[in-house]
C-alpha cells in the first residue's frame, strides 16, 4: 500500500500490541485445559470442524468459500432463513465486484449510468457516464447466491440457529485446538479448530474478541414499490443527496418496480434523522406510495487499535467494524475481509500450537490493517470535512470535472480512497490543507455555511435555488 519500510514495522508492532491484549488470556486458559483433555476430535459433541463461519451475510459466505475452496471442512451458521431482508441500499462498487469468487453472476436489478446529486433537496444537478458506474441489487437474492456458491465448494450451511457465545477453554472445549461454539437451544456445542465471526454489527463473535467501536451511525430505510412511468424515470440514474445534518446523506437506488430509498446520519439523532428520511421522500414526488418495508440499521466503525482475532476466533465484515466511514459503504469491506478471514482461518485451523494459531491471526490483522484499515484511515478525514463543509464535496464533484473523473473511477473500483491520496499529489496536499483548516477554524461553527456558500457559487444558478434539475451530459 506504499508504507515505507519503517512504516511497516512501526504498524506490525501495534498490531501485534493491540492483538496480543486481547489474545494472551485465552491462549493460557486453552493450553491449561488442553493438557487434561479428552483428545483431539473426540470431545463426545460430535465431530470437529476445520472452519466454523457465524453470519450467512457477503462477509459470512465469503469467508466460508474461501475456506472450503481450500478443501477443509466448514459449517457456516446463520440465525434466519435464507433468503432475508437487511436494511442495505444494495450499491455493488467496482472493488465489490472484483472481490467476488471466481464465475459469480451478480443477481443486478440495474445498472448505474447517471448520478444526480443535491443539497438537502437544492443545488440539483446529474452527472453522467457513458460505462457503468456501478450496480444495484437486492440483499436477499445476493446474499442467497454468495451462499449457493459457497455451498458448491463445499460448505455446509445450518439456518435458523443461534449462537449465544463461543467458548475457548472449559468444560465444553477436548483440546487446546478447538473452540467450542455455543448454540441457544442445544445441549451440545458445535467444534471447530477456527471460527470466523461473522455475524453483523451487533455481534456476539464481535463482543468476545474485544472489539472496540468508534462511529456508530443511524441509517433508515424504505422499500418503495412504484408504478412503471415513475420506475422509468429513475432508470439507470440514482440520487445522493447530503443532508441537513452533519455527516448526513440520503439516496434514491432504482430496483426495477422498486426504489430504495435512505438517509443515515449520526446516532443520536433519531427523530431529526427519521425527519430527514420523510421529507427526503415527500420531496422525490414518493409519499403518496406505501412502502413494502420500512428498517432502520446501526453501522459502526472499528477503532484503530480495536482486535481483529482472540486466540483461533477471527472476525470480518461488520461483526470487525470495518467499513468505509465517510459513504459507510459496507459490502465491498464484507467482502474483502471474509476473503482474508476465511483464507487465515484455514492457516489458524492447520496450527498445532497456540504460538502458531496466534502467528496466524496477527497475519491476518496486518493484512486487514495495511489494507482496508488504510481505506478506513482516508473515509474517516474524508468524513471530518464532509461534515462541516459538504457544500465543498457538492461544488467539486458537480462543477469540477476531474473530481467527477475520480469518483467515477472509485465506484467502477479502478482506484480507492487510500490510491487517490497516495498517488495523486494535488489530492493529498488538498486533503492535507482541508484537514488544517478544518482544525484551526472547527471552533468557529462557520464552516459548513461557508460550504453552502461554495456549492451555491459553483452552480449558481437560481433556478438550481427552486430545486430544478439540469443535466450535465459530459460523460466521465
Amino acid at each position: 500500500m506504499g508504507h515505507s519500510g519503517a512504516e511497516v514495522e512501526r504498524e506490525q508492532k501495534h498490531i501485534v500490541s493491540s492483538e496480543n491484549a486481547a489474545g494472551n488470556e485465552d491462549f493460557e486458559g486453552g493450553a491449561a485445559e488442553g493438557v487434561g483433555g479428552a483428545g483431539e476430535g473426540t470431545g463426545g459433541s460430535g465431530p470437529v470442524w476445520d472452519v466454523v463461519v457465524v453470519g450467512a451475510g457477503p462477509a459470512g459466505a465469503s469467508a466460508a468459500y474461501a475456506a472450503a475452496v481450500a478443501g477443509r471442512r466448514v459449517l457456516l451458521l446463520e440465525k434466519a432463513e435464507l433468503p432475508r431482508y437487511k436494511t442495505c441500499g444494495g450499491g455493488i462498487i467496482g472493488s465489490s465486484r472484483d472481490a467476488l469468487p471466481p464465475g459469480f453472476e451478480l443477481p443486478l436489478r440495474d445498472r448505474v449510468h447517471a448520478v444526480t446529486f443535491s443539497m438537502n433537496g437544492k443545488l440539483t444537478r446529474t452527472r453522467r457516464s457513458r460505462s457503468m458506474l456501478f450496480g444495484l441489487i437486492n440483499r436477499p437474492e445476493f446474499d442467497e447466491s454468495l451462499v449457493e456458491f459457497a455451498v458448491k465448494a463445499g460448505a455446509e450451511v445450518r439456518t435458523g440457529v443461534t449462537v449465544s457465545r463461543v467458548e475457548q477453554h472449559g468444560p465444553s472445549v477436548p483440546d487446546r485446538r478447538t473452540v467450542a461454539v455455543v448454540l441457544s437451544g442445544e445441549e451440545q456445542p458445535v467444534l471447530a479448530r477456527a471460527v470466523v465471526g461473522a455475524d453483523g454489527s451487533a455481534s456476539r463473535i464481535g463482543a468476545h474478541v474485544g472489539v472496540k467501536m468508534d462511529q456508530v451511525d443511524l441509517g433508515l430505510e424504505a422499500e418503495i414499490p412504484v408504478p412503471p412511468s415513475v420506475a422509468e424515470d429513475w432508470a439507470g440514474r440514482v440520487l445522493v443527496d447530503w443532508g441537513p445534518l452533519p455527516g448526513s446523506y440520503g439516496w434514491v437506488f432504482p430496483k426495477g418496480d422498486t426504489l430504495t430509498v435512505g438517509v443515515i446520519s449520526a446516532r443520536g439523532e433519531g427523530a431529526a434523522t427519521k425527519r430527514y428520511l420523510d421529507d427526503f421522500i415527500a420531496r422525490q414526488g414518493l409519499a403518496g406510495f406505501e412502502p413494502s418495508i420500512s428498517s432502520g440499521h446501526l453501522t459502526r466503525c472499528r477503532t484503530d487499535d480495536s482486535p481483529l482475532s482472540r486466540g483461533r476466533v477471527l472476525v470480518c465484515g461488520d461483526a470487525a467494524g470495518l467499513l468505509e466511514p465517510w459513504t459507510r459503504e459496507g459490502i465491498s469491506f464484507a467482502l474483502r475481509s471474509g476473503r482474508l478471514a476465511g483464507e487465515w482461518a484455514v492457516r489458524v485451523s492447520e496450527s498445532h500450537d497456540a504460538v502458531d494459531a496466534r502467528r496466524q491471526a496477527l497475519n491476518y490483522a496486518f493484512a486487514i490493517k495495511a489494507g482496508l484499515g488504510v481505506e478506513m484511515g482516508v473515509g474517516r478525514r474524508m468524513l471530518r470535512i464532509f461534515s462541516r463543509r459538504p457544500g465543498l464535496f457538492h461544488a467539486a464533484l458537480t462543477g469540477f470535472r476531474p473530481a467527477w473523473n475520480v469518483f467515477a473511477r472509485f465506484t467502477r473500483g479502478a482506484t480507492s480512497l487510500s490510491e487517490i491520496v497516495r498517488v495523486h499529489p494535488v489530492a493529498r496536499r488538498a486533503l492535507d490543507t482541508l484537514d488544517r483548516r478544518e482544525a484551526e477554524q472547527g471552533a468557529t461553527g462557520n464552516e459548513d455555511g461557508k460550504g453552502h456558500g461554495e456549492a451555491a457559487e459553483a452552480d449558481g444558478g437560481p433556478d438550481e435555488e427552486r430545486g430544478g434539475e439540469r443535466a450535465v451530459d459530459r460523460p466521465a
